[in-house]
């Protein structure tokens, strides 16, 4: 394959970074017992039942002659999807049970031998070019029903002795180039299941330049080689790939510029359909999501699973449609916008930025409705509010500290309510050091936090810091003080009761106070608990380190505040 240059790249990535937001659908067999097996509920995901439950395939394969969702419409599928304001659609041609949702001419695996005997991606492919929606695939490399794929389940009884991978990756690629040949161009190839010690970087490699061969201008995932690292998704070192997948998580602060990612995330806690799996996100935390990955330059991939009968719950297309019309109104704020001139998210919300505008996403109007922009500096215009006519009392002023935008009482009541910073020539942000506001109080937020550690990560959509499963990872603030004095701080934590009586260690001015923490009632129950220290003048360090993990988690941190003793 020849050299791509820079120009030639950036215009295959162009409509990518254009769109932001992306339906994802898992949809198979699995949805049929829509985890439940047996009777047996299954405590895993809806698309890996065959393996939670260990089914021998031969035990699995009748499930194609019960596939027939004869409520399908490819036609309402897609508009949903752009009635949301989702720019692509990528679904699972091929998941790990490798049951096959097209026509394929090398195997009888496929929907032809279900009841329903139509041609889903066939369908879906021609109204996602009617209706101008890019069209992507998913396709797993693992697969647990071709005889052979290797390794084999150890519920897999079938004898492996005559089982050739080699033979097992030619029937991949035949399939493959089916569906780059014979289903329109497709904006992604969406590989999963690379992590197992059969696949090698060498046929990551020779598969993703097999690919892009068929289909030059098709884009495909990292996970065609072995250099993702876990869920955080991103490749490290030299491996194929054209853009990083994290998974179930949205990095703290994006991965700077020029590095083009998309954050998977489920609307429930299952990818493929589950019966008893009703844990449904809100939509303004799928706003939040959603702004969120493009503050700092990455795509939103929102998966849905549609039932076995082919219709999505009404959970999911009510949601969907109230982002819909969010986006009808802000849609400038997201699409084509590049991330956040800020290092890290404010306390307040997000900023995306567009040609001409810096889009400040408001998640929660200060007490004083005053939106702070640390360190701003540049050249601006007139504020305008994106969901109607400017409110009086909109203003912005330049300050010392950067600049400053008041926003009245009025946007409290809007959902997410996006104000529009005209700007005029180049912008920078000067690094200002964390400091008290007029009243005293220095508030450390989840989102300003430097996180030290493996598991605990930055959850935008509860404004925290969560994930704190491992005890040994720590998280810190550095900050400064005009003066010095006795302060009241204020940890805002949340706790379930599997976890009561943790015990948490809070650093500042050489002075270390232990914690110990209550229940709250549940990971989104936010309470407060108070401990008294000294704050120096000039520089400071908080730091909160666990001394003591009584359940699955530390806390969930949202904030601590540091507040003068008068």
């Amino acid at each position: 394959m020849a050299v791509e240059t820079t120009a030639q790249r950036d215009k295959r990535m162009a409509w990518f970074r254009e769109a932001r937001f992306g339906m994802f659908i898992h949809w198979g067999l699995y949805a049929i017992p829509g985890g439940v097996w047996k009777g047996r509920p299954d405590g895993g995901a809806g698309e890996w039942i065959q393996t939670g439950m260990q089914i021998p395939p031969a035990e699995y394969e009748p499930l194609q002659k019960q596939f027939n969702p004869v409520k399908f419409d490819a036609r309402a599928w897609v508009k949903t999807a752009k009635d949301a304001g989702m720019k692509y659609l990528v679904i699972t041609s091929k998941h790990h049970d490798g049951f096959c949702l097209w026509d394929s001419k090398v195997t009888d695996w496929d929907v032809m031998g279900t009841p329903f005997k139509r041609d889903i991606l066939k369908e879906l492919a021609r109204e996602c070019k009617r209706q101008k929606v890019r069209l992507c695939f998913y396709h797993s490399i693992m697969d647990w029903h071709h005889p052979d794929y290797l390794p084999r389940r150890g519920w897999d009884k079938r004898p492996a002795a005559e089982a050739s991978f080699a033979r097992y990756v030619e029937y991949m690629k035949a399939q493959l180039r089916e569906l780059l040949t014979g289903y329109g161009p497709l904006g992604i190839v969406w590989f999963d299941g690379e992590w197992e010690g059969t696949w090698t970087h060498e046929k990551g490699k020779d598969l993703y330049e097999f690919c892009r061969a068929l289909q030059p201008g098709t884009i495909v995932n990292n996970r065609v080689d072995k250099g993702r690292a876990g869920m955080q998704g991103m490749t490290k070192g030299e491996f194929a790939g054209d853009y990083g997948t994290p998974e179930q998580e949205i990095p703290a602060s994006g991965f700077g510029a020029g590095v083009d990612w998309e954050s998977c995330m489920t609307l429930n806690d299952t990818w493929g359909f589950k019966t008893r799996d009703t844990n449904w996100k809100s939509a303004e935390t799928l706003l939040k999501n959603l702004i969120d990955c493009a503050s700092k330059g990455g795509n939103y991939l929102l998966n849905v699973g549609p039932t076995p009968e082919g219709t999505f719950p009404a959970a999911i297309t009510e949601r969907l449609g109230e982002i819909g019309k969010w986006l009808k109104l802000n849609g400038i704020a997201i699409y084509g916008t590049t991330a956040s001139p800020f290092p890290k998210p404010l306390p307040w919300g997000r900023v995306t930025r567009g040609k001409d505008a810096l889009f400040l996403h408001v998640f929660e109007r200060p007490a004083d409705g005053v939106l702070k922009l640390p360190g701003l500096k540049g050249s601006f215009g007139r504020l305008a509010f994106l969901g109607g006519p400017n409110p009086p009392g909109l203003t912005w002023k330049p300050t010392t500290e950067g600049v400053e935008v008041t926003i009245p009482e009025a946007l409290a009541k809007e959902r997410i309510p996006v104000i529009a910073l005209e700007t005029h020539g180049e912008l920078s942000v000067e690094a200002r050091p964390l400091r008290p506001g007029a009243d005293g109080v220095l508030t450390l937020s989840a989102a300003a936090a430097t996180i030290h550690g493996a598991t605990l990560r930055y959850e935008a959509d509860k404004n925290c810091l969560g994930f704190w499963t491992n005890a040994g990872d720590t998280v810190s603030w550095k900050f400064e003080s005009l003066r010095g004095f006795n302060c009241r701080v204020l940890l805002e934590y949340a706790l379930d009761p599997g976890s009561d009586g943790a015990v948490v260690e809070l650093g500042l001015a050489g002075k270390a106070t232990r914690l110990t923490l209550k229940s709250t009632g549940g990971w989104s129950a936010f309470a407060t608990v108070e401990a008294r220290q000294d704050l120096l003048e000039g520089p400071n360090e908080l730091t909160v380190s666990p001394v003591k993990k009584t359940g699955d988690g530390v806390m969930n941190l949202r904030a601590v505040r540091l507040v003068p003793v008068r």
